[in-house]
């Protein structure tokens, strides 16, 4: 409960650098302070206790520091193709933006013996790849661990990190492509209220609302894609919900409340109609 108290609170500090800048470049530099800073508390937090058993050490170094470390290794990687990305037309940046692309794809190959284990929730290598200090030389070694600091660090949990930090920049990217794609010129709505409306919930919320409505089929019998859902709504509603694809990632990662905006839709509904009925 402590960790999850931590990692919400970087999650929300993250989440107004969002909504406060739109550079990329900017978000970058002041995300990764709060993260260094984070992290380094979480150092300190654990030079302090021991493991009450090697189930606890085992989870923490599995589930909770990645959290931590792949938010580092997510903005320090978007640092780095924004400030080298070419300066010249869709085409050369399309072409940079699936490079790297293909960097990650790489990566997923090189890994895939771990990954396969990590995504089918594999266990009976745990006592190898996330307890301090017992490290199998015949096993797949990243340099980079020999170079940390190994009371802070096992064998494989920098690689659960970037794993989870690779699903974020695979969106990311992606989007990236969507933004550059000639064929898709930024169109006026045709269909403009006649009362204009404000969204004044947080983009957490309307993207997990955007997600249930495609979910759900409700627009021209489900023939209709997310992106152009999106962006009616964000026209309604006078918002930029901004890496929305990213947002849906962090929701469908979340521990417990996947579904909290829906939920409290649901429940002031019917507390509505139980009022109403007295």
């Amino acid at each position: 409960m402590k960790y999850q108290l931590k990692i919400n609170k970087l999650n929300d500090q993250l989440n107004f650098i969002h909504l406060e800048i739109d550079d990329a470049i900017e978000i970058c530099e002041k995300a990764i302070k709060i993260i260094l800073t984070s992290v380094e508390e979480l150092k300190k937090d654990i030079s302090k206790r021991k493991f009450k058993s090697q189930e606890e050490e085992i989870r923490f170094f599995r589930e909770i520091r990645p959290q931590f470390t792949s938010k580092l290794i997510y903005y320090n990687k978007i640092y780095k193709i924004e400030t080298k990305k070419p300066r010249g037309g869709r085409r050369i940046v399309r072409k940079y933006y699936r490079n790297e692309l293909q960097k990650l794809k790489q990566f997923f190959d090189y890994e895939l013996e771990f990954y396969k284990y990590y995504r089918t929730g594999s266990t009976y290598l745990d006592y190898k790849y996330f307890v301090r200090g017992d490290f199998d030389i015949k096993l797949s070694l990243d340099s980079l661990y020999f170079e940390s600091d190994l009371q802070f660090a096992t064998l494989h949990s920098y690689k659960v990190a970037k794993i989870m930090a690779h699903d974020l920049l695979e969106v990311y990217i992606e989007d990236k492509l969507i933004e550059t794609n000639n064929n898709l010129s930024q169109k006026p709505s045709q269909h403009q209220p006649n009362i204009n409306l404000t969204w004044t919930g947080s983009k957490v919320a309307l993207t997990e609302l955007l997600y249930a409505i495609h979910s759900e089929g409700v627009f021209n019998n489900g023939a209709v894609d997310l992106k152009t859902i999106a962006e009616f709504l964000e026209s309604v509603f006078n918002i930029n919900l901004g890496q929305y694809r990213r947002t849906f990632l962090e929701i469908r990662i979340r521990k417990s409340e996947r579904t909290k905006f829906i939920d409290s839709l649901k429940n002031n509904l019917l507390k509505r109609m139980d009022d109403a009925d007295y």
